[in-house]
């Protein structure tokens, strides 16, 4: 168990240092792109804040991946799809898209999750009832994920909120796993890397936040909550 704990805390740490190492490299891109969030009465804050910071989280989940991942069909879906959500969310975070545009790169990014990588929610457990979707499980899938990614986005409205919460559900699922003796499969793994990378992120995005995660993080860090 020592040794599991010392291994999970490795993961955290090495991801969370190289997120909190190239942010500030993101933000600069950011302002030369002008990729900014342009203060209006609805927000908080009174001067533009460069976005893009879901790279950097992004950027921490790649090589977490590379440095301690395993390479199944499973995973490889999830870095496509991910690739997917991140390039919407980043082009969204430039140059604004249409709501249908960004909506057609979930749909896809959740495809490739369904039919390449054969992660399929095929039953619910309610009040003791197990429903069973059968076919439905396909479209089912797919609406489930792109509901999930949309939810982060969508509450990423105050410094440090969707990281935040979304670091809360990485951690609870490390601690799920523990109790479970789930040691080292898929989801592990992937809340170790993305708990991680968030806290890294929430170094620079803590109030007063200094970058964003913009919609190429909160859709990414949704996706990867729906994945999990």
């Amino acid at each position: 168990m020592i040794e599991n704990i010392e291994y999970s805390l490795l993961i955290v740490g090495v991801c969370l240092l190289i997120v909190a190492l190239i942010t500030p490299f993101i933000k600069k891109i950011a302002i030369h792109i002008n990729a900014l969030d342009i203060p209006d009465e609805r927000k908080v804050h009174k001067k533009p804040i460069p976005r893009l910071g879901g790279l950097g989280i992004f950027a921490g989940f790649l090589l977490g991946f590379i440095i301690f991942g395993h390479n199944t069909i499973q995973m490889n879906s999830i870095l496509i799809g991910s690739f997917v959500i991140v390039l919407t969310g980043m082009i969204d975070d430039i140059k604004p898209i249409s709501a249908k545009a960004k909506l057609l790169g979930q749909i896809l990014a959740s495809s490739v999750i369904v039919f390449y990588g054969n992660i399929i929610l095929s039953n619910v457990t309610i009040f003791g009832f197990d429903i069973k979707f059968g076919l439905l499980a396909y479209p089912v899938t797919i609406l489930f994920i792109v509901a999930c990614t949309n939810i982060i986005n969508l509450i990423d409205g105050l410094d440090g909120l969707s990281s935040g919460v979304s670091s809360i559900f990485y951690l609870s699922t490390i601690v799920i796993c523990f109790f479970q003796n789930r040691f080292w499969e898929l989801e592990l793994i992937l809340s170790l890397i993305m708990l991680g990378s968030t806290l890294g992120f929430l170094i620079h995005n803590f109030n007063p936040a200094k970058i964003f995660a913009g919609d190429s993080g909160a859709l990414f860090m949704g996706f990867i909550i729906a994945v999990i």
